[in-house]
């Protein structure tokens, strides 16, 4: 059977841009978190400026993620799981609990508040482990309306061929296409490849980073360990897996319309922008920020 999985030579360490090695936190309850972007050697990969590995961790009854509401402009969120489960609330009203290979995508645009929380009717002990990244907006987009897009687990489109299977989670390549909306070109895809499986990256994205989220994979020269990015150049390009197989995050799309500022939770092309966004969050009533309906006890302060 023919497969969209073109024939490409192995990469070599000297044809990347650059290799980034997460910074790691420890949240507390041994939840680790890797943040690989924003990074010194790269803010941004396509419209990707955020890009957090969140676990493998193991919660015991009743523990779990809790992040109070906090406020976003200037971005987009989308947060991808492997295994677990999260509550989404924002001030749209919106209620969504987030399964693995699901897709939660929330537009902040000029301002959204929302929470990620454990589910009440989650019982027992659990595994959490996922990705979270943003996409820095397009500068006609920064001040739109908000909005929150869930695509089901059921609804990604996926290929498989040749020890490579393919979940498209935005964009477009290998012949299928997700349906999740984004604001601007982008490539985001959950690639699981068999052990010494060669996998080829697609050819028509400006910009193609790739992170190992389990197991490792082979350049033509080196071995890269898990929880590492890769940022590739110009021109054919193929990875292969190792012995135990990988587990990659293929990712980017057509670079932005220039650098962008962050601080905080928001992402804006004017220092102006973020410091008007900050005023109104330190207001006693939030300003233009509202907090979620189903979540307005309380709230993270800026910090």
């Amino acid at each position: 059977m023919t497969t969209p999985f073109r024939d490409a030579p192995l990469t070599r360490s000297d044809q990347l841009l650059t290799t980034i090695i997460p910074r790691a936190r420890d949240l507390g309850d041994g939840f680790m978190v890797r943040r690989a972007l924003p990074a010194p050697q790269r803010q941004m990969v396509g419209p990707f400026i955020f890009f957090d590995q969140m676990g493998p961790a193991h919660f015991p009854e009743g523990k779990g993620i809790d992040v109070r509401p906090h406020p976003h402009i200037g971005l987009a969120t989308v947060t991808y799981l492997f295994n677990g489960r999260i509550r989404h609330r924002d001030s749209l009203g919106t209620t969504q609990d987030i399964e693995p290979g699901a897709v939660n995508l929330m537009t902040a645009g000029r301002g959204i508040t929302h929470s990620e929380r454990l589910p009440e009717d989650l019982k027992g002990a659990h595994d959490s482990f996922g990705i979270q990244t943003w996409l820095a907006l397009p500068k006609d987009q920064e001040e739109r309306e908000p909005d929150f897009h869930h695509t089901p687990a059921a609804d990604l489109p996926e290929v498989d061929g040749e020890g490579i299977t393919v979940r498209m989670i935005l964009g477009s390549a290998y012949g299928i296409s997700s349906p999740t909306p984004t604001a601007s070109e982008t490539l985001y895809v959950d690639v699981t490849l068999a052990p010494n499986a060669v996998f080829p990256l697609p050819d028509n994205h400006e910009d193609r980073g790739l992170y190992v989220a389990t197991g490792s994979v082979m350049l033509a020269d080196q071995q890269i360990p898990e929880a590492q990015m890769l940022v590739f150049g110009d021109g054919p390009a193929a990875i292969q897996a190792g012995l135990q197989g990988a587990r990659v995050m293929l990712f980017g799309g057509a670079v932005l319309d220039g650098p962008r500022h962050i601080s905080w939770n928001f992402v804006a092309s004017s220092k102006e922008m973020i410091e008007a966004a900050k005023e109104d969050w330190v207001k006693e009533d939030h300003g233009r920020f509202i907090l979620p309906p189903h979540d307005d006890g309380e709230f993270i302060p800026l910090s």
